[in-house]
């Protein structure tokens, strides 16, 4: 559980993006640039890596996020900065990737969690007898 000043939270996320075209491009120096670029914005941006990989051509990350970033403006800002910063310090990327593009346009986000749907409703379903019996919903 994670802490601000008004707010705990629990907000994981297992994101995965690709290279453009699957090129296998992700090794050897370039692979530890770029995880270590991927630390750098996580941490600037107050986002934990719980586990992270960098494949020869995917990242897999599962973070626990803030309440205030969306995936979508995560996911931006860490391709943004990694294609940005790889393009400009390595030729080799700079030549297979000559329209400045390092990763494919999507990515793939499933959230992440101990706690089952079931879970949550049988515990909303439990509390009713603390609330007001007019407030229960049934469906």
């Amino acid at each position: 559980m994670r802490k601000l000043s008004h707010v705990q939270y629990e907000i994981e996320y297992h994101i995965v993006w690709t290279t453009k075209y699957r090129y296998k491009v992700l090794t050897g120096r370039i692979a530890e640039r770029c995880r270590e670029l991927i630390r750098q914005s996580c941490n600037s941006m107050n986002v934990n890596i719980v586990k992270g990989s960098v494949g020869k051509e995917h990242i897999h990350l599962m973070v626990s996020c803030p309440p205030n970033l969306s995936v979508s403006k995560l996911v931006q800002q860490l391709k943004g900065k990694t294609s940005r910063v790889l393009l400009s310090e390595y030729n080799t990327l700079r030549r297979r990737y000559w329209g400045q593009h390092l990763w494919s346009s999507g990515y793939f986000c499933r959230s992440v969690g101990s706690v089952t749907r079931e879970i949550i409703k049988e515990y909303i379903e439990n509390q009713q007898d603390e609330y007001d019996e007019s407030f229960k919903i049934v469906g």
